[in-house]
């Protein structure tokens, strides 16, 4: 028989473990205020998985995502995205298609990765959208409701940009005010002390200046309206950190080993296993969501006024100049391994 303090002992475990069931995030537990957020992505592997990264956390109210057709084919990009969303069962959660288009198209050799997602063995059992691709809802549209309903609600929301700055500035060139619904930009884009990617190999030698990365070189217009047009907090993620983010063996065997318990980590395993050994691909877009849950990886931010280049061979080029946008860069991972262990420990889960 059990004596009265080891049964009450022992409810107080129980209750303990059945609070703490499903968390992932230890010590850092999910504020009772969720943040919320708007993904705008390029539809790339990377961005799928930065998007069920984004599922994963507790502190996040994720509203939904826009994908403009840039760095992906948007047909398969659009069903991909709702496809990994059915294999998580979150398929309520809005996907929308931008009506962007950009300046300098990203090179097919890229954007064909959509095609091997599509038909990847990890997402083969999962059926299209049947309401595509006749009724696509529009990517700006949608953030300019999500913008109203956030002034309205006096709860402004972050968003999150993997891709081109265009969708939202052609959301505020039309309205100013909603700015007003934002509370701040995290955006993957620029290089500032390291090289850009464009890669001669890929687009004409003559075309491919040696500090432009490609979310800025894709629309450096669009670049240059919001640089010198908002005033909402930015924080850049440029190549600086990016490249720090590489998908390396230890990381791959990790998912590996947990993927047969965890779906989630299969999901991510699937996908990254399509790029697995290119040696240019790095976690660009994973990291940057990582900050939403876990900026103490990072070294602090660094303020920075910039601007952006938008004719002639350095178009796209970002650079610090005194007039520029002020801006809060991060510029490097301050614990490499504890990025890898909390994305690691976000996918123990079905």
């Amino acid at each position: 028989m059990i004596n009265g303090k080891v049964a009450t002992m022992f409810l107080v475990l129980s209750s303990l473990i059945s609070l703490c069931s499903g968390c992932t995030d230890s010590a850092h537990s999910a504020p009772s205020v969720k943040e919320p957020v708007i993904f705008i992505s390029g539809g790339t592997i990377d961005d799928h998985v930065a998007s069920i990264l984004l599922f994963t956390m507790g502190n996040i109210d994720y509203r939904g995502n826009i994908t403009t057709n840039s760095d992906c084919i948007y047909s398969y990009a659009m069903q991909n995205q709702w496809k990994v969303q059915s294999y998580i069962n979150r398929t309520s959660s809005p996907i929308t298609l931008s009506e962007a288009r950009g300046w300098n198209p990203f090179p097919m050799n890229y954007r064909k990765d959509s095609i091997k997602v599509y038909n990847s063995a990890i997402l083969r059992g999962y059926s299209d959208n049947p309401q595509w691709p006749s009724s696509y809802i529009s990517g700006e549209s949608f953030l300019k409701e999500q913008l109203t309903r956030a002034i309205a609600e006096n709860n402004p929301v972050t968003l999150l940009i993997t891709d081109p700055f265009t969708p939202l500035s052609t959301v505020l060139k039309e309205n100013r005010r909603l700015e007003r619904g934002i509370k701040r930009v995290i955006w993957m884009g620029g290089a500032i002390d390291v090289p850009g990617n464009l890669d001669p190999n890929t687009i004409p030698p003559e075309l491919a200046n040696p500090k432009a990365e490609w979310n800025a070189y894709w629309d450096p217009y669009a670049v240059d309206w919001i640089f010198k047009n908002t005033s909402f907090p930015l924080i850049l993620f440029p190549l600086d950190v990016t490249d720090q983010a590489k998908l390396t063996t230890e990381f791959m065997a990790a998912l590996k080993a947990q993927g047969p318990a965890f779906r989630y980590s299969n999901l991510v395993l699937g996908l990254y296993s399509l790029v697995e050994g290119q040696p240019y691909f790095e976690m660009w877009n994973s990291l940057t969501s990582v900050y939403l849950a876990r900026p103490d990886i990072f070294d602090p931010p660094v303020l920075m006024r910039l601007a952006i280049e938008t004719e002639g061979y350095m178009q796209g080029s970002i650079t610090r100049n005194a007039n520029g946008r002020e801006a809060s860069v991060i510029l490097n991972i301050k614990d490499k391994n504890a990025f890898y262990d909390y994305v690691i420990a976000q996918l123990r889960r079905n």
